[in-house]
């Protein structure tokens, strides 16, 4: 059982946030850096950042008119290119983010995350933080998309959309950027929990080691 202070077989509820917060530090540091890689998203098959689905449905329709095609053509794959740019310049402003609300959470829950199995303490961070997260990764988003001039491109493509569909696109790119970085980053925060939970090997600190031992032995 965890005691709300030392002396007793087992760890204290302190130490079982401690560990908690040690792993998702761990995991936040280890998407981060992956993610924020030239290519950590636009070379990854898992995270690639695809055209909305949208404007995937009509991009035959573009490609098969040739007015429009002559308009947006060349900047599809600008547009991709330059999303996932954006969300990989993204990760290192998103690190201190995700580390502040890790170092902020309530410990209330801690036992229970612990204990709670793979990627118990993923889902309680997303659930927890997931709203505000947004709110303040939303405008470093939209700033690296700026930065990498998805303007001009998206602007083209938006147009010959229009022009083959009959209406305006209504995705707002910044939020479809913001939601698919974010669910990358915590597919890759759940995976460094999950390898820590799983792989004694990967416990490298010993509080890490006491702390999922622990769980080990109470699931």
């Amino acid at each position: 059982m965890l005691e709300s202070s030392g002396g007793v077989a087992g760890i204290t509820q302190s130490e079982a946030a401690s560990g908690l917060k040690q792993a998702l530090e761990k995991g936040v540091i280890s998407g981060t850096s992956s993610l924020g890689q030239n290519g950590g998203f636009l070379k990854n098959a898992a995270y690639k950042i695809l055209m909305p689905q949208e404007v995937q449905n009509a991009v035959s329709k573009i490609k098969g008119n040739p007015i429009a095609n002559a308009l947006a053509g060349p900047y599809i794959e600008k547009v991709v290119t330059s999303m996932n740019s954006g969300a990989e310049n993204a990760m290192a402003a998103a690190k201190p983010i995700f580390v502040n609300a890790i170092k902020s959470m309530s410990i209330s829950d801690a036992i229970g995350i612990v204990t709670g199995g793979d990627g118990a303490a993923t889902n309680y961070l997303k659930k927890a933080t997931s709203a505000q997260l947004k709110e303040k990764f939303t405008p470093v988003i939209k700033n690296s998309l700026d930065k990498v001039n998805i303007n001009d491109p998206w602007t083209k493509v938006s147009s010959a959309y229009n022009m083959v569909m009959g209406k305006s696109v209504q995705t707002d790119l910044n939020d479809y950027v913001t939601d698919k970085a974010m669910a990358a980053l915590f597919s890759q925060v759940k995976q460094e929990e999950d390898k820590i939970r799983e792989n004694p090997l990967a416990r490298s600190t010993d509080l890490l080691k006491k702390v999922f031992g622990y769980a080990d032995t109470h699931k």
